[in-house]
C-alpha cells in the first residue's frame, strides 16, 4: 500500500513537471516535508533501529526528487 502511494507521488510529480516545470516546485517541497516529517519522526528510535526506520523515508524522498527532476528535464529537452 505505501509503496503504491510513494508510486502513485512520483508519477504525479513527474507529470506537473513536464507540464509546468515551475509550478511543479511547491507541491515537490510539499511532499518532501511530509517525508521529512516522517523521518524526522522515525529517526528518534534508539540506536540503529532509528536509522532503519528513517531510511523507508529518506528512499521515498530520493525517488520523488528524481521523479520531478526527470521531467523538468524531459521538458527541457522538448
Amino acid at each position: 500500500m505505501t509503496i503504491a502511494i510513494v508510486v502513485a507521488v512520483c508519477i504525479i510529480l513527474l507529470i506537473l513537471a513536464f507540464l509546468a516545470p515551475r509550478l511543479s516546485r511547491y507541491p515537490e517541497r510539499g511532499v518532501e516535508r511530509t517525508y521529512g516529517a516522517g523521518g524526522r519522526a522515525a529517526g528518534k528510535a534508539p540506536g540503529p533501529v532509528g536509522r532503519w526506520l528513517r531510511k523507508p523515508f529518506d528512499s521515498a524522498n530520493k525517488w520523488t526528487r528524481k521523479s520531478a527532476s526527470a521531467g523538468r528535464r524531459g521538458r527541457n529537452k522538448l
